[in-house]
């Protein structure tokens, strides 16, 4: 279980709170839907769930962030790690740069954790596997697209085993295709005891995976519920969040005198 307790951020030079006494509770099995208007405070929220902030990008934070019921705030960051990963929008963000093959990459967290090599074998063929990108494993992640980079990099989360994982856009560089993998791969975790918690612009997506959806603005939840109902609220627009594919042609199929349910 990760926990958010009252959990207020300030970045350093910041003069007002980038996340607001956020109480937030993601359950075993469970994938919750981030959304929000451009600077609501999604990543930042991702940031203090992985433990980066205030630790690595400095700031200042109140309340606490518990996993299954440890703070982590004196928790040493390799211990962290491995049990909440996290991962961006830009794969470079998190590859490291120095392996020269997919395989190694996506073995090179668990490696530096010193995993036994059976098990860690076993996790790499499995991630690899999950993201459909076998194919890959011999080739350099320099030499990738963005989107390959972007499964590759997600590949190297799955390998580490976290019981916790935060995503902020993972999809943003992946076309409709490497989209749908991701949320198999979501799915997977979740359904052998994962919490997921997915920032994403693509609210299909969120439909898809989530069954809860919090909704960020200034820095405060403003919205929380049932996935699929909130998707469906009005009120998300004026938010800045884009209505799923099926909300809208519903909405637009009402706009024009027709009845949905007898279309459908």
């Amino acid at each position: 279980m990760l926990t958010f307790e009252s959990v207020t951020y300030r970045h350093a030079g910041g003069v007002r709170p980038a996340i607001d006494d956020v109480s937030l509770e993601l359950g075993e099995g469970e994938v919750v839907g981030l959304v929000g208007g451009n600077g609501s405070g999604k990543s930042t929220l991702c940031l203090i769930a992985a433990g980066l902030a205030p630790r690595i990008v400095g700031g200042t934070l109140s309340g606490r962030i518990l996993i299954d019921g440890e703070d982590i705030a004196p928790m040493p960051m390799h211990e962290l790690v491995a049990r909440v990963a996290i991962g961006f929008d830009d794969p470079w963000t998190q590859l490291s740069g120095v392996t020269g093959t997919v395989y190694e990459e996506v073995a090179f967290g668990p490696a530096n954790l010193g995993m036994p090599r059976d098990e860690l074998v076993s996790r790499v063929d499995a991630a690899l596997s999950s993201l459909a990108i076998e194919q890959l494993a011999a080739r350099d992640p320099a030499h990738l697209s963005g989107g390959q980079q972007q499964l590759v990099a997600i590949a190297g989360l799955l390998a580490m085993g976290p019981r916790h994982i935060v995503l902020d856009e993972p999809t943003a560089q992946l076309d409709p295709s490497g989209t749908s993998l991701v949320a198999n791969a979501i799915e997977r975790l979740a359904s052998e005891g994962a919490s997921v918690l997915v920032v994403e612009h693509k609210t299909d997506l969120i439909a898809r995976v989530a069954k809860r959806l919090v909704v960020l603005a200034g820095g405060t939840i403003v919205m929380e519920g049932a996935a699929a109902e909130l998707l469906a609220d009005p009120r998300l627009r004026d938010l800045g969040v884009r209505e799923p594919s099926a909300v809208r042609l519903r909405r637009r199929l009402v706009e024009a005198g027709l009845d949905p349910v007898a279309l459908a």
